[in-house]
């Protein structure tokens, strides 16, 4: 990517979080980043910093080898409306499209840019903002390998990537995109019980959040399956035994195959 100019249109958090883990690691210098948003502020502290700011989307397109789509689906139509005139002289060759929304199938992406041009679709995480990410990759075939891997290396400067198939990206929203937030949830419920019960708030979260880690690494490590590790855990009338109950009869799994679907089919749903 030395040589090449990165053009990220829409600078939210994930823009950002991209933007800082590629200035953090000197993959790309500051002059080869580009953005446009439609608020300055969202910018400025990266134009003080030497991205270059541009005043349109055509004015981005035109200058730029990657363009990083990080807008919502239902913005695509608006800018969509601007980008393809500023791409249509371009060969496919000349420009590859990398986004970051869900539900958008490559397939909606060329027919809105009335291009085969070549398409990366990246499903990301919010843990991006520390570093710590998982993104799920996936190509177009006339994607080069060496293209695939330079995308890669960006979105590795912020945590871990995986390539799947376009098929699976959808579901893998609820894997990896959507599922912080069953985390975040089920701290918030275990923190308030335990500020129930005198537990020091702080001090539940601690507890809490190395669990988290420490259960992870579990999974990593020790060479265990998911249910492995339940087992080792789990006595018959024991503590865990009879939270594990609980959850059984108020069809704890059912209700969460049930989300990971919805979840699914909302991204379907988002398609333009």
């Amino acid at each position: 990517m030395e040589n090449k100019k990165l053009g990220f249109i829409g600078i939210g958090n994930m823009a950002a979080a991209i933007i800082e883990g590629i200035l953090s690691t000197n993959a790309v210098s500051p002059e080869h980043i580009c953005m446009y948003n439609p608020h300055f502020e969202k910018m400025q502290r990266f134009a003080e910093r030497g991205c270059v700011v541009c005043d349109s989307i055509s004015a981005l397109a035109a200058g730029c080898d990657v363009i990083f789509l990080c807008i919502k689906p239902q913005v695509f139509p608006a800018v969509f409306e601007e980008l393809k005139p500023a791409v249509a002289n371009k060969k496919a060759s000349d420009v590859l499209f990398v986004s970051i929304a869900a539900g958008i199938t490559f397939k909606n992406l060329r027919d809105a840019l009335g291009s085969a041009c070549g398409c990366v679709r990246a499903m990301p995480n919010t843990p991006l903002l520390l570093g710590e990410g998982a993104t799920a990759l996936c190509r177009t075939e006339d994607v080069p390998d060496a293209s695939f891997r330079e995308i890669s290396r960006i979105f590795s400067c912020c945590g871990i990537v995986r390539e799947i198939d376009e098929a699976q990206m959808n579901a893998v929203i609820a894997v990896s995109g959507s599922s912080p937030a069953c985390l975040y949830r089920l701290a918030a419920l275990t923190c308030g019980y335990a500020e129930q019960r005198g537990i020091d708030r702080e001090a539940a979260l601690e507890l809490f959040c190395q669990t988290l880690k420490g259960s992870a690494d579990m999974l990593l490590k020790s060479g265990k399956t998911p249910q492995a590790l339940i087992d080792m855990v789990t006595s018959k009338g024991g503590t865990t035994f009879a939270l594990l109950d609980v959850l059984d009869q108020k069809d704890f799994d059912g209700t969460m195959e049930a989300a990971f679907t919805a979840c699914e089919k909302q991204a379907e749903e988002l398609s333009i």
